[in-house]
């Protein structure tokens, strides 16, 4: 749905049943085509993105659901998937390129992909299109727009022009810009069942055939066309709320699950496991090669998770690792293998400044605004927070030349690191110890509540880091709560199930996540502080300038290098977020799955579960 997107008992009974099978099964049993993957996160909905749903598990999801014209490989190099379709510059000035989708390719229920089907992009990804039609203004903080779209703000609608034309044979569409985007080939539009959504729209709950799916498409075309605000809207709602979902059963509208990828949603439980099975009609990217089953298991605990891979309960461990974990993963070699690194993955704190973009309640608490005060108390809680402490005791026991990340544009192992956190103004919150940046963290908070001091509880936060089954969270939680408490604040880290959806709500203060890099645009990281993308209700003019200039100029490696620093710069001078540490990875696979080579990127796992195969 892209934009572009153990008792001991237990053990013993397991091992035992392992056993009884290989002595049962024949020498030259056939190789399982079942890979079961632990998550550490649940599935909250189908659709990444809408509004709060960009969680990296979902978008694992709708990645084996949906395949378009590109797909980063694990050396972060962007493939173009041919077997899908193509694109190429028709025109220098204007600008145009012409995407085409491969004739013969089909959806989940045989229903023909052309070009029609790269057009819901121009609609979630165009504000100007989201007024014309009547849909709302995204760039209206105090409006939900209909289709509730991470999309909007983007380089696309700052350099689209027009409506995509489509090709007589509508298996093309062509798209406008108004300059040479440097970044031109990360822009083709993705693809979308927009029969399956029209359906919906008019309270289709089943299937329809071939003919009646390619006449429902020729009506959201005709909708399209014409800014048909009625049915647009009816789109809109279930395009934004209808695929927001963490369970799937037989009584789920099969709509929701047609997609053109490698694999389908089987069936989904609340906060558990998400099979998905194979889907016979996909031809729209690389042959799989022979697995017929994905299988993700929520296990939250990294010790746990481990132990389910050494009972053969899971094949791929990959949730977030913690030190014991990793231990046991090295002590089950050879029958496990371990892949480590650094993934393109950065933990932060975000410090909540006023409403989340389009969103209306308003934020009241102790960091809202631009006020003295509220920098103060944002600049105490950065200053009071323990990321010494939480890469010593909770990351380094898992990777041990994990470093502490001191940029929010690049990582450390960047050519530009150095030079950026030395004029970004960091080093207020590295000088000297922690004990000594606590203290100066209380006297800040002292000079708006006098009585302060430590475990005094003067200003009361609310964190929002988690769900209760994430260990390595809740761990770095504690730490930062007792070290917080030296500073005078009371903050309450109780954890969160399906926290991600709670991103934009303003009875959170603070909020640990982690940003996951899915393609290497000029930009970098600079949009996820740009305006309308930011979940703090933080705006910055001169951030929000340097993301269209790094959109739409192509500059060279010094240049983006200076307007990164100065990101960082304005960042740290609003208190408004620190880094902490990239993610470590720590996968323990079954030595008898092949293929497997996580990618720096997002999906970081499963972008090859194609080539996935298992020996004997």
């Amino acid at each position: 749905m892209k934009l572009n997107r153990l008792a001991q008992v237990a053990i013993a009974t397991a091992a035992t049943a392992g056993l009884a099978v290989g002595l049962l099964s024949p020498a030259n049993a056939a190789p399982k085509t079942t890979v079961q993957i632990v998550q550490s996160n649940a599935l909250t909905g189908l659709n990444p993105s809408v509004s709060a749903m960009n969680l990296t598990f979902n978008t694992d999801v709708d990645y084996l659901e949906q395949v378009g014209f590109t797909y980063y490989n694990n050396k972060a190099t962007l493939v173009d998937n041919t077997a899908f379709g193509t694109y190429k510059i028709v025109s220098k000035k204007p600008f145009k390129v012409q995407y085409t989708v491969n004739k013969g390719r089909v959806w989940s229920d045989g229903t023909p992909i052309n070009g029609i089907d790269l057009l819901l992009t121009h609609i979630t990804a165009n504000g100007a299109y989201s007024q014309i039609a009547g849909l709302g203004d995204p760039s209206d903080s105090d409006v939900t727009p209909a289709f509730d779209s991470l999309g909007y703000g983007g380089l696309y609608e700052q350099h689209v022009v027009g409506l995509p034309i489509l090709s007589p044979d509508k298996m093309s569409v062509t798209v406008e810009y108004g300059t040479q985007v440097p970044d031109w080939r990360l822009l083709a539009p993705g693809v979308f069942p927009v029969h399956a959504l029209m359906m919906m729209a008019e309270g289709k709950t089943k299937l329809g055939t071939v003919a009646e799916n390619n006449a429902a498409r020729e009506r959201f075309y005709k909708a399209f066309d014409t800014y048909n605000t009625a049915s647009l809207k009816k789109m809109g709602a279930i395009w934004s709320k209808n695929y927001n979902i963490n369970v799937v059963n037989a009584s789920t509208n099969p709509l929701l699950l047609v997609g053109n990828g490698p694999f389908m949603i089987k069936s989904a439980v609340a906060n558990g496991a998400v099979t998905m099975v194979r889907n016979p009609k996909y031809n729209s990217g690389p042959k799989v090669k022979s697995l017929q089953r994905v299988v993700f298991k929520v296990i939250g605990d990294g010790t746990a998770a481990a132990q389910a891979l050494k009972n053969g309960e899971v094949d791929i461990y990959a949730g977030q690792p913690t030190a014991d974990a990793v231990a046991q993963l090295k002590a089950m070699a050879p029958a496990v293998k371990v892949i480590g690194g650094d993934q393109a993955v950065y933990e932060h704190l975000d410090l909540r400044v006023g409403p989340a973009y389009g969103t209306t309640e308003p934020y009241n608490g102790p960091f809202a605004g631009d006020s003295q005060k509220a920098k103060d108390l944002r600049t105490a809680f950065l200053l009071a927070y323990p990321r010494d402490e939480i890469m010593a005791k909770v990351i380094k026991p898992i990777n041990a030349t994990s470093q502490l990340m001191n940029s929010l544009m690049v990582f450390n192992s960047e050519p530009s690191y150095k030079d950026i956190i030395a004029k970004s103004g960091v080093s207020k919150f590295t000088a000297g110890t922690q004990a000594a940046r606590t203290a100066s963290a209380l006297a800040l908070v002292k000079k708006h509540f006098p009585s302060a001091a430590a475990g005094s509880g003067s200003v009361k936060i609310k964190l929002l880091y988690g769900q209760p089954s994430n260990a390595r969270r809740v761990a770095q939680a504690a730490l930062a709560k007792a070290e917080w408490a030296k500073a005078g604040f009371d903050v309450d880290v109780t954890p969160t199930s399906g926290w991600s959806a709670f991103l934009e709500d303003p009875k959170y203060d603070a909020s640990f996540f982690a940003w996951v890099k899915s393609a290497a645009f000029q930009s970098g990281n600079v949009g996820t502080y740009e305006t309308k993308a930011n979940y703090q209700g933080y705006s910055n003019p001169v951030i929000d300038k340097i993301y269209k200039e790094l959109g739409a100029t192509p500059f060279t490696a010094a240049q983006i290098a200076d307007r990164f620093a100065k990101v960082d710069a304005e960042l740290i001078k609003d208190a408004v977020t620190l880094p902490v540490f990239q993610h470590p990875s720590a996968n323990g696979v079954n030595a008898k799955l092949q293929g497997v080579a996580p990618s720096p990127f997002s999906p970081n796992l499963v972008w090859n579960l194609w080539d996935w195969s298992f020996t004997n």
